[in-house]
């Protein structure tokens, strides 16, 4: 199938890859746009193969950031084309719970999830794991090295967790805030996981219903919401004042660096 080319974005279609898409083609405040085919974003890549492995390679990624556990890395390891190189920066490393790394358990015991799901205790704790990336050491080392690996990299470059929505989706927020992308394009960009992610969920959704669930409450956790994106940004800003300090000051990237994404990333 060919490409979906909007007006903001070419969507990248290959089946095994969920959540995939080029980061390029975004505007930024000053006119100028995100540089298309530099930097990619997707969800976990355990299941390409055959065509789509092929499909995939000729993207020219050269290296794929792994921000996932290492348990999850163990468990559904990335299938990548000869050559690429694959690096883990584990943001989770110093969270005792965290719900971006903890839907397995949700899939396996459906009982359990109305439990986790109702009155609105999903949202409290996805808005805490958001937080969460702000603060932890392990968070702010992986973004460190994924900022710097950019930056450094020779050639496409591509970020994922497991589904490519929320350690995934801050990474975004915070280099499109970099590059000065505005806040509501920002968003726009977020809330794309929605859409994208749902051929990789349904059949997530159809083992939750079998096991006895109602997959509606299962929206809160595989989808994204505004509220997640905003209880980051409010503790970034409570915590450091500016994307660029939390860039700088908190994540230990240099001004040299920042100063090479821009040039790299903005056309």
């Amino acid at each position: 199938m060919d490409p979906v080319t909007t007006e903001r974005r070419t969507r990248i279609l290959i089946a095994t890859a969920a959540n995939l898409r080029d980061l390029g083609g975004w505007p930024t405040a000053d006119g100028s746009q995100v540089r298309s085919g530099v930097v990619f974003r997707s969800a976990e890549l355990s299941r390409l193969h055959g065509d789509d492995l092929a499909a995939f390679g000729e993207l020219g990624i050269r290296t794929v950031f792994d921000l996932r556990t290492a348990g999850e890395v163990a468990n559904q390891p990335d299938a990548l084309p000869e050559g690429t190189e694959s690096i883990n920066l584990d943001v989770l490393a110093d969270a005792r719970h965290s719900a971006p790394a903890e839907l397995a358990q949700i899939f396996a015991d459906p009982s359990k999830a109305d439990e986790f799901l109702r009155e609105g205790q999903a949202e409290e704790y996805f808005e805490a794991a958001y937080r969460g990336f702000v603060t932890l050491p392990s968070a702010r080392s992986a973004y460190h090295q994924l900022f710097e690996g950019i930056a450094a990299a020779d050639g496409p470059v591509l970020y994922h967790c497991t589904t490519g929505k929320d350690r995934t989706g801050w990474a975004t927020a915070v280099l499109f805030g970099l590059l000065g992308v505005p806040d509501d394009e920002v968003l726009e960009e977020y809330l794309l996981t929605n859409t994208e992610l749902l051929p990789m969920i349904q059949p997530w959704l159809d083992q939750f219903a079998a096991g006895g669930g109602d997959p509606q409450l299962l929206m809160t956790v595989l989808g994204v919401q505004e509220s997640y994106l905003v209880a980051a940004r409010e503790q970034l800003r409570e915590s450091f004042g500016t994307v660029e300090n939390y860039v700088i000051q908190g994540l230990g990237v240099s001004p040299a660096t920042v100063a090479a994404l821009r040039a790299k990333l903005i056309d």
